[in-house]
């Protein structure tokens, strides 16, 4: 029997505290509901659970901003929608411009209101922002989306400028189509000899010159042949053969026969141009198709019905800016619903990375408890136990009576 070392008491004790670490651990893991406090709990789990930490608040602010970029696109194509609205209002009074029941007055009011919605344009384009940025300025663009939880994950936006220059509302140009009195000339005939008109030249009095002085040099070709046409004046509508004897020229006329039976004494109503104003071409008869019809260049500084070209134009400029809208309109769409599948997608990802970061450093509460019970209970043992110890040194007392 000793009493200058209780072995058993000792013992007793380093168990208790072993149990008493083990249960100070359990109620640590309980109370904060984390299996992994602290490095020494599990040093790779640690790396790995906030490796994956980093990864859920990134998909998670990513998702934030996939958000953001629908908002901002709601709100151009929101402004857009309404700049459709004015576009499609421009296209309704430039057609009834177009008619010409208008009287000035009339188109006068029609044109008011074409420049009050061309500014109103203008200040849509302007004045459309989202978080303190214009959207519509043509300064939007080559933005990135950042909608990944590492570098470089992006979806890159893209907003045209969107104000009436831009869509082609100032200097309008435009060509109408129109016919005319006067007929388009194919060809000429005088008595045997015969040409076509240069369709390439533009306008009636054009291919009338082009197709006379085709003649003529025809005319003048055959000069030599006894007994034919020798000269011919279309600018009077005469024609001078060489006589029977070959000694002059003598000036055709309707009654002489042969050749000559061909010439033509009145004015075909081919030759009635859109003027109205007779042709001074006599005497040759044309080859006749269909009627004339030719181009009415106009040029207008803003939108304008002030009269039917200028309308025409007018609806022409509209109608191209109405499909620049659409054309946009339905990139922004398209880039929406990709956004929307976006935040879906990393809703669904942040999910299942938070799922397994749970199951690395989450406390098994059922698991935990029944570690901190059993540790509970070899505690109140261990404590028995170094009481017991504790008092088996007492024998000693009675070896000394």
């Amino acid at each position: 029997m000793v009493v200058q070392h209780n072995l058993t008491a000792m013992n007793a004790n380093r168990q208790l505290g072993i149990t008493t670490g083990a249960q100070a651990k359990s109620s640590e893991k309980l109370s904060s509901g984390y299996r992994i406090n602290r490095a020494g709990d599990d040093a790779a789990g640690l790396k790995i659970s906030e490796k994956m930490r980093s990864q859920i608040r990134g998909l998670d602010k990513a998702s934030s901003n996939a958000q953001d970029g629908i908002s901002l696109i709601q709100t151009a194509e929101g402004a857009l929608g309404e700049a459709h609205s004015i576009l499609q209002r421009m296209n309704e009074l430039a057609v009834q411009g177009a008619n010409d029941t208008n009287e000035s007055i009339d188109r006068d009011a029609i044109n008011e209101e074409l420049s009050a919605l061309t500014s109103e344009l203008d200040r849509i384009a302007s004045t459309t922002q989202f978080n303190k940025q214009n959207l519509l300025d043509g300064k939007f663009t080559s933005k990135n989306l950042q909608v990944g939880a590492n570098s470089d994950q992006k979806i890159s936006i893209s907003i045209g400028e969107m104000n009436s220059k831009a869509l082609g509302l100032h200097n309008i140009s435009g060509t109408t189509t129109q016919s005319q009195t006067g007929k388009k000339v194919t060809g000429f005939t005088f008595g045997k000899y015969a040409t076509k008109a240069t369709n390439s030249k533009a306008g009636y009095a054009s291919q009338v010159k082009a197709a006379a002085a085709s003649l003529k040099q025809a005319v003048d070709a055959a000069k030599t042949a006894a007994g034919y046409m020798k000269q011919l004046d279309l600018s009077t509508g005469s024609a001078y053969y060489m006589n029977a004897t070959g000694s002059r020229f003598e000036k055709a006329s309707a009654a002489m026969t042969a050749d000559a039976s061909a010439i033509k004494a009145t004015i075909s109503d081919a030759f009635i141009t859109n003027t109205g104003k007779a042709a001074t071409y006599a005497n040759v008869q044309n080859v006749i198709a269909d009627k004339m019809t030719v181009g009415q260049v106009t040029t207008l500084t803003d939108p304008s019905v002030k009269d039917y070209a200028s309308a025409n134009a007018t609806i022409d400029a509209v109608q191209k800016a109405i499909n620049t809208v659409s054309s946009q309109r339905s990139a922004l769409g398209a880039l929406q619903n990709r956004l929307e599948h976006t935040v879906a997608n990393l809703d669904n990802v942040s999910e299942n990375t938070s799922s397994a970061e749970s199951r690395i450093r989450d406390t098994d509460m059922a698991d935990e408890m029944v570690e901190y019970s059993k540790n509970n209970i070899l505690a109140q043992a261990g404590q028995s136990m170094l009481a017991q110890a504790n008092q088996s040194t007492q024998g000693v007392l009675s070896l000394l009576q």
